[in-house]
């Protein structure tokens, strides 16, 4: 997947600056997003499937359906029923659920989560292509300023782990 650059034009400083910054975030948050929703039905998941996945993974047993809802609620923009996503899982084979509610990836429920893994990582490479780290840091700073500006957590989301 090669990132098609050739057409990049260069702009002076000024017309950078005017530029609103809604716009540009929500045509890079439809393209991020929609690449990577895109390589994710590939392995028939969606975002709250692979969430769903790598909090289980990243902390055995202590996700319950309700704690975990709660958890991915605010990340959500279809309007998940997250039953359903983890009934799904079950269903597959690829989560299960202990006496106590904790979910648990299966062997398949694991290697599912890498192949989608690698496929996330796919998107995640072409995102940055061209793109100097320190640039990309200084754009996510940025980013968490203008959120926290705006009343919002500008802090890292955390670890499921």
């Amino acid at each position: 997947m090669s990132a098609p650059t050739e057409n990049l034009e260069e702009y002076s400083h000024e017309e950078l600056a005017a530029q609103p910054i809604g716009a540009w975030t929500g045509q890079a948050y439809r393209r991020v997003v929609g690449a990577i929703r895109d390589q994710l039905a590939v392995e028939n998941l969606t975002q709250p499937h692979w969430w769903t996945l790598n909090h289980a993974s990243g902390a055995p047993g202590t996700w319950t359906r309700a704690t975990l809802t709660d958890r991915l609620t605010p990340y959500d923009d279809q309007n998940t029923d997250f039953d359903a996503i983890y009934d799904d899982l079950i269903a597959r084979g690829w989560l299960t659920e202990d006496a106590t509610g904790g979910m648990n990836l299966t062997e398949e429920g694991e290697a599912g989560r890498l192949r989608a893994r690698e496929r996330n990582l796919r998107v995640h490479h072409q995102t940055h292509e061209g793109i100097p780290e320190a640039d990309f840091v200084t754009t996510i700073n940025v980013l968490r300023r203008m959120v926290a500006n705006l009343g919002g957590d500008g802090n890292l989301p955390e670890d499921p782990k």
